[in-house]
This record gives structure tokens, sequence and C-alpha cells, in this order.
């Protein structure tokens, strides 16, 4: 490779770091040439970039952009590098994860994961990384945290309603059979005055 074409290397990287705040470090060594080819196919699905490059480059690249920001993933630019940049920051874990378990194997291999920031270093934050949560899941879990106290109101307010109704139609059911007992009473005949005539009307001893 010469000079130039390393130069040109360079500046493609540093386009990819500068546009993208999520980038994964993996180890790609002893994978086939059908399986690398496989596994683009995956980062292509996800809309997740795929770079190979040399070390060097990378972190030439990387330290010509900002070599302090940058510091913590440098130990992890050894042997066969492949880059995963993403807009999504879970995505290429889940890729990764994917793909060893259809392959049974150990590779790809995480090197390294810088998200928004944050450095991951080691295989072993893989299982980590594939349960962070995206911003849009956050901004979903925020909303439902809004959302659960108004619909508890509105949902107490309709028991609230529902029992009074409930309520009414027994009070109105109670209430029915109490009139038919009192309606007949009311309509009972007084006792009329000639009943006690005769009495009246007798004469008197002499």
């Amino acid at each position: 490779m010469t000079k130039q074409e390393k130069n040109d290397v360079i500046e493609v990287l540093k386009g990819k770091f500068s546009q993208y705040n999520n980038f994964y470090i993996t180890d790609t060594e002893s994978l086939t040439v059908a399986q690398v080819t496989t596994l683009r196919s995956h980062c292509f699905d996800k809309q997740v970039e795929m770079k190979v490059a040399k070390n060097t480059l990378i972190r030439k690249a990387l330290e010509s952009l900002d070599a302090e920001k940058y510091s913590g993933v440098y130990e992890s630019l050894h042997n066969v590098t492949a880059l995963l940049f993403s807009e999504n920051p879970k995505d290429p874990a889940m890729i990764l994860s994917s793909f060893r378990k259809e392959s049974k194997g150990e590779k790809p291999e995480l090197k390294a994961a810088f998200i928004n920031g944050d450095v991951f270093v080691g295989d072993n934050q893989l299982i980590a990384l594939t349960k962070i949560k995206t911003k849009n899941e956050l901004i979903g879990e925020v909303i439902g945290l809004l959302q659960a106290p108004i619909q508890r109101v509105l949902g107490a307010l309709q028991n609230k309603d529902a029992a009074a109704e409930s309520v009414a139609e027994v009070a109105v059911e109670q209430a029915a059979p109490v009139a038919a007992v009192v309606a007949p009473e009311a309509e009972a005949p007084a006792a009329t005055p000639e009943a006690e005539a005769p009495e009246a009307a007798a004469p008197a001893a002499e």
C-alpha cells in the first residue's frame, strides 16, 4: 500500500469516526471469506457499516481527530480488526451475538466498543451491550412513566362512575317493592259514618 493509499484510508476512517458516535472494534481473524461475507450482509440489513483496516491506520485516524477522547480503545487495536459503525449502539452487539450463535463459534470477538463517549473493553462486555437501552427505548419508558398516573386517575374515575351507577340501580330495585306494599294501604277505604248511625238514632227511654 502506497503512502497516498494509506492517507486515503485514514481520511475515510476519520469521516466515519466523525459521523458515528458508536463503533465496535472486533477481531475477525480465523473467519473464512464466506463468513465475512455473511457478516457484512447482516450488517447491511441493520444499516451497520463494516470496515476492515490496519490497526496502525485506525489509530492514526483516531489520534488525528482527538487523541485523548479515543485513548481507551488503542490497546484493543491488535490482530485482524473489523470496525462496525452504527447510529444504534445496540445493533452491532446483536449482530455479533446472533452471528456467533449461528456459526457456533466465538468469532468475531469483541475487542472494544465506543458508545457515546464511553469505552467498553473485552469480549465479556458483549452480553451487557445487547441489553443497553437505545434512545427511543428510553424515551418510550419515560412517556410510559408520565402516562401511568393519568391512566390510574382515569381508571379510578371510571370505576367510581361504574360504582355510582350500580348503587343507583340497586336503590331503584329496592325501592320498587316498598312502593308496591305501601300503595294498597293508602287505598284502603275509611270507615263511613253510616256504621254508627243506628246508635245515634236510638229513642231515649221514657
